[in-house]
C-alpha cells in the first residue's frame, strides 16, 4: 500500500516520546491506550515486533500489525485487507482494490459483530452495525492496526460488539516539513495518486499538521459495465501541551464512492451460466459480460409495459458520501491522574442503489390515488415516459438512501494508586440519527441510473408528493460507564486486569409507512391519509404508522491475567462478556405485530461469554502465541440479506458454543530475511433444534452456516541490497451452506448445491526496487504487486442461508490475477 520509512518512523517516535508514553498503541480510545501502555502494563518481557507482526502481553489474545506489512500491500487497498494475515480472520473483496467493499469475519464473528474504530470512534453502522470495508482511511495514513480476536475495550463505544475488535490509529505529524507522492497504474485501468504534505514544526510549542488527498478510479471487476471512482480527503493537526505526554489533536477524514455494483451471484445451478446463473470455473468467471440494453419508447394511447433494461445488479450504484471529525486529548491533572476526552463527529449520505421498482403512472384501484403498494409505485396520474398518457408502466429506481448524523464522546480518568497499581472509570455517549428512506428516480434510455441519489430530484405523485418505498427515522443511544483496575503483583511476575461496562442502549424507532408483513414489506403513503386507510382497510393484518422505544441493559464483566514464566514466556487468560442490540432492520419487523404482545418483544439481544488461554515466547529473533478459546453465545441471531428484495431475514438460533485454535509464529533471524506464520481452526454447535413457522429445523448439533472451518496461511520477505520481495498466502476452508448442514435444493427438490462451499488458496506477491542508487533519494522506490498469483476460481463471503434448505444466498466471485505498479516519491 505504501512505505512509510520517514512519515511511520517519526510517528512512532512521536507516539513513543509525545502521545502515549513509551509504547506503541493497543487500544482504541485514548483513556484505553494511555491506560495500558504504561511501563505496568510491560512486565517482564519487551514488545517487539518480528517481521512486522507483534503479540502484546496482554491477557487478551491480540495482534498488531505496524507499517512494514501495511505498505506492501496495493496501494488504495482496504486495511481490513491487511489483516486478513492474522489468525482467526477471514476477510473477501469484492475487487482486488479494495473499493467495491468486502465482508470480514473473526473467530466466526460477521462485522455486524466486529467493533472497528478510526482514532477511537466506531465505524460500524448505527442501524445495521454492517461495516463498509471501501470506506477506510487511505493506509499511507495509517500507523497501525490492532485486533482484539475475542473481546472489546471496557468503553467500547458499540451495540453490536459480541466479540472481536478491530482499531486503527491514524499516523501523527512529522517534526520535519516533507512531502509524498504515490502514483498507481494496473489492470483494468486503474489508476491512483496519493499526495501528502508534513508542514513540520510550526513554532516552538511543536504545533504540526499533516494535509493529504487521493484519487483512485478502475472500471468494475466483472461484466464490462460501469466505474469505480473514490476520492479522500484528510488532515491532522497535532499540538503538544507540555513535555509530559499531554496533547490535543484535532483530525479530519472525508470519502467519497461513486461505484457500480459489483457483480454478484445467487449460490446455485439452479440457472446456468448460459442463462444467467453463478460462473462455475474460471473460464466462466473471465468471459462474463453485462447486457447492454435500451429501454423502449412509449406509446401513446397504449399500455406500455415495464422494460426490463436497468434491472442487472451491476445498472445500480452504491453511492456513498462519510466525513468525520476526530479529537483525542490527554491532560494530566496532577502526578497520579490523568484525563483523555475523545469527541467526534460522523456523518454519512448512502444508498443500496442497486433497487428498481415498477411505477404506474395511474391510481391504485378506483380509491387510491397514490402510494408505494405492495412493492409497486402508483403516481396518480403523471406521465414519466412522456408519450402523452398516464396509463403505463414503467421501470424506475428505487435505492434505499440512509443519511446518519453521528455525534459522541469517550473520556477517562485514570488514577495511579502506587506504582504498581493504577485506576480509570470511563464514560461513553454516542447518539445517532438515522434517517431511512427510499426516494425513487428515473431510468436512463440505457438503463443507466439518472442520479447516483435521488434525494433531489425524487419522483412525485399526481399532487407533488414525494413517493417513498420506506420512511423511518431511528435514534441509537448509548449511554456507558465503566471501570478498570490494572496491577502487577509477586515481584511483577502476574498482571491482573478487570473491568466492567455497563450500557444502556435506547433505540427510538419511527415507522411512517404500513407493515404489511411479519418480514418487514412495507407500503407507504405520502400525505393523503385517505388512501392510506383505504388501503389498510383491504387488509386482514397489519402494523400501522408507529412510533417505539426499546431499552437494553446489561453488566458486562472482564477479567485477565498473565503470568510470566520466564523473562521470554508467559500464560495469559481472559474472560470477557459480550453484547449485541437487535439492529434497526429487525426491529422494525415487529411493528407488524401489536405493541407489547409477545411478537413485538421477540427481538432480543445477543449476549456471548468469551475464554481465552494461551501462550507467548518472546526471544531477539521469535516471537510466538499458541491459544485457545471458547464463546458461548445467547439468543444467537443469524441473518441472511436478499439483494433482489433488499431484505433480511432473521432466525434465532438460541445458545451456540463457538471454539478454536489460534496459533502464530514470527521469525527474523536477520535483516535479509523475515517469516511468519498462523493458523487457526474453529468449531461451532447449535445446542438445539431451531424453533420455525413450521416446526422445528434438525439445527441441533450442527455448525452455523457461512464460517470457514480453519484458516491457516504465511508471509516470507527477503531484502538483498535495493531489492525486497515478499510473498504471502492464505487457505480458506470450506464453508457450510446453511445451519442444517445439508445441501441446498429446488422447489422442486432438485439439488441445486452441496453442503458446503469449497475452500480455496490465494498467494500474493510483492516486490520492491529501492532507487536511492540513482540519486533519487533512499525514500524513492518502485513496487510491484501481484494480488492472487496463481489466478485462483474461488467463491467469496455469503450469509448464512438459515434453516431452510430451500432458502438460497448471495455471494462475490473472487478477483482473479492483478498486477500493478507503483512509484513511491518521498522526500
Amino acid at each position: 500500500m505504501k512505505k512509510l520509512s520517514y512519515f511511520a518512523a517519526s510517528a512512532a517516535s512521536i507516539a513513543v516520546a509525545g502521545v502515549l508514553c513509551s509504547t506503541p498503541a493497543f487500544a482504541q480510545s485514548t483513556g484505553a491506550i494511555d491506560f495500558q501502555n504504561q511501563e505496568i502494563v510491560v512486565t517482564g518481557q519487551t514488545e517487539k515486533g518480528i517481521a512486522g507482526v507483534e503479540l502484546p502481553d496482554s491477557s487478551k489474545a491480540k495482534e498488531v500489525l505496524g507499517q512494514s506489512v501495511i505498505s506492501r500491500g496495493t496501494p488504495g487497498q482496504t486495511i481490513n485487507e491487511t489483516i486478513n494475515m492474522i489468525p482467526g480472520v477471514s476477510f473477501t473483496n469484492n475487487d482486488a482494490y479494495g473499493s467495491s467493499g468486502g465482508s470480514l469475519m473473526i473467530r466466526g464473528f460477521d462485522d455486524t459483530r466486529i467493533s472497528q474504530t478510526f482514532d477511537g470512534i466506531p465505524l460500524n453502522d448505527t442501524g445495521s452495525y454492517s461495516l463498509y470495508t471501501n470506506q477506510q482511511l487511505d493506509p499511507e495514513l495509517i500507523e497501525q492496526v490492532n485486533v482484539n480476536l475475542g473481546t472489546t475495550d471496557v468503553d467500547s463505544p458499540t451495540a453490536s460488539a459480541s466479540g472481536s475488535t478491530v482499531n486503527y490509529r491514524s499516523i501523527n505529524p512529522d517534526h520535519e516539513f516533507g512531502a509524498r507522492m504515490v502514483g498507481t497504474i494496473g489492470q483494468h485501468d486503474k489508476m491512483r495518486i496519493f499526495g501528502m504534505i508534513n508542514t513540520g514544526d510550526l513554532n516552538e510549542s511543536g504545533t504540526r499538521a499533516w494535509f493529504a488527498a487521493s484519487h483512485d478510479t478502475y472500471n468494475p471487476w466483472w461484466g464490462g459495465y460501469g466505474k469505480i471512482e473514490k476520492t479522500q480527503l484528510n488532515a491532522k493537526i497535532y499540538q503538544p501541551l507540555g513535555t509530559n505526554g499531554d496533547f490535543i489533536s484535532v483530525a479530519g477524514h472525508y470519502n467519497m464512492n461513486r461505484n457500480n455494483n459489483a457483480s454478484d451471484w445467487a449460490l446455485s445451478t439452479e440457472t446456468s451460466y448460459a442463462d444467467g446463473g453463478i460462473p462455475l470455473n474460471r473460464a466462466e468467471r473471465d468471459s462474463y459480460t453485462v447486457s447492454r440494453c435500451q429501454v423502449a419508447a412509449g406509446v401513446e394511447g397504449v399500455s406500455d409495459s415495464a422494460d426490463s433494461c436497468g434491472t442487472a445488479w451491476e445498472y445500480g450504484y452504491n453511492p456513498s458520501n462519510t466525513g468525520n471529525i476526530r479529537i483525542n486529548s490527554r491532560f494530566t491533572l496532577s502526578d497520579k491522574m490523568v484525563l483523555t476526552v475523545d469527541p467526534y463527529y460522523q456523518y454519512t449520505s448512502a444508498n443500496g442503489g442497486s433497487g428498481y421498482a415498477t411505477a404506474y403512472e395511474g391510481t391504485y384501484s378506483d380509491t387510491i390515488t397514490s402510494g408505494y403498494i405492495g412493492g409497486k409505485a402508483y403516481l396518480g396520474g403523471v406521465d414519466l415516459n412522456g408519450d402523452g398518457d398516464t396509463d403505463d408502466y414503467v421501470r424506475v429506481a428505487a435505492p434505499s438512501q440512509t443519511r446518519t448524523n453521528r455525534i459522541g464522546v469517550i473520556a477517562s480518568l485514570r488514577y495511579d494508586i502506587n506504582d504498581d497499581n493504577r485506576v480509570r472509570v470511563a464514560y461513553t455517549y454516542d447518539r445517532g440519527r438515522h434517517r431511512q428512506t427510499g426516494e425513487l428516480g428515473l431510468i436512463n434510455s440505457d438503463g443507466s441510473r439518472a442520479n447516483y441519489f435521488n434525494i433531489d430530484t425524487a419522483l412525485t405523485d399526481v399532487n407533488g408528493n414525494v413517493l417513498e418505498k420506506r420512511d423511518r427515522l431511528s435514534y441509537a443511544i448509548l449511554h456507558q460507564i465503566s471501570g478498570e483496575y490494572t496491577g502487577d503483583w509477586l515481584d511483577n511476575t502476574v498482571h491482573v486486569n478487570a473491568g466492567v461496562r455497563v450500557p444502556f442502549f435506547r433505540r427510538n424507532l419511527t415507522n411512517n409507512c404500513l407493515t404489511t408483513s411479519s418480514s418487514g414489506y412495507v407500503s407507504c403513503f405520502t400525505t393523503d391519509s385517505t388512501d392510506e386507510a383505504a388501503y389498510a382497510a383491504t387488509l386482514s393484518s397489519y402494523g400501522a404508522r408507529d412510533q417505539r422505544e426499546f431499552t437494553y441493559s446489561h453488566v458486562l464483566p472482564t477479567f485477565g491475567v498473565v503470568y510470566n514464566a520466564t523473562p521470554e514466556a508467559s500464560l495469559y487468560f481472559n474472560y470477557s462478556m459480550g453484547m449485541q442490540v437487535p439492529g434497526t432492520d429487525n426491529l422494525y419487523q415487529t411493528f407488524y405485530y401489536e405493541e407489547g404482545s409477545a411478537e413485538a418483544q421477540s427481538a432480543k439481544p445477543e449476549t456471548s461469554n468469551n475464554f481465552d488461554l494461551g501462550i507467548r515466547y518472546h526471544s531477539g529473533i521469535i516471537q510466538a502465541n499458541l491459544g485457545a478459546w471458547y464463546t458461548i453465545f445467547s439468543d444467537r441471531l443469524s441473518s441472511a440479506y436478499d439483494p433482489t428484495t433488499q431484505i433480511s431475514t432473521y432466525t434465532n438460533l438460541g445458545t451456540v458454543d463457538r471454539y478454536g485454535i489460534d496459533a502464530t509464529f514470527a521469525v527474523q533471524p536477520d535483516s535479509h530475511i523475515k517469516a511468519y506464520v498462523f493458523g487457526s481452526y474453529l468449531w461451532s454447535k447449535i445446542r438445539d433444534d431451531v424453533a420455525t413457522a413450521d416446526g422445528y429445523a434438525d439445527t441441533k448439533g450442527k455448525m452455523e452456516g457461512g464460517i470457514p472451518h480453519y484458516t491457516f496461511g504465511g508471509r516470507v520477505e527477503a531484502n538483498e541490497g535495493p531489492v525486497s520481495l515478499g510473498l504471502d498466502v492464505k487457505r480458506t476452508g470450506a464453508r457450510y451452506y446453511n445451519d442444517l448442514n445439508t445441501p441446498v435444493y429446488d422447489d422442486d427438490g432438485n439439488q441445486i448445491w452441496g453442503s458446503k462451499v469449497p475452500a480455496y488458496t490465494v498467494v500474493n506477491l510483492d516486490a520492491r526496487l529501492n532507487m536511492g542508487f540513482t540519486g533519487m533519494g533512499d525514500k524513492t522506490f518502485l513496487q510491484l504487486n501481484v494480488s492472487n498469483l496463481f489466478n485462483e476460481f474461488y467463491y467469496g463471503s455469503f450469509d448464512d442461508a438459515g434453516t431452510d434448505k430451500t432458502n438460497t444466498s448471495y455471494t462475490y466471485v473472487g478477483a482473479g490475477r492483478t498486477v500493478t505498479m507503483s512509484l513511491n516519491l518521498q522526500f
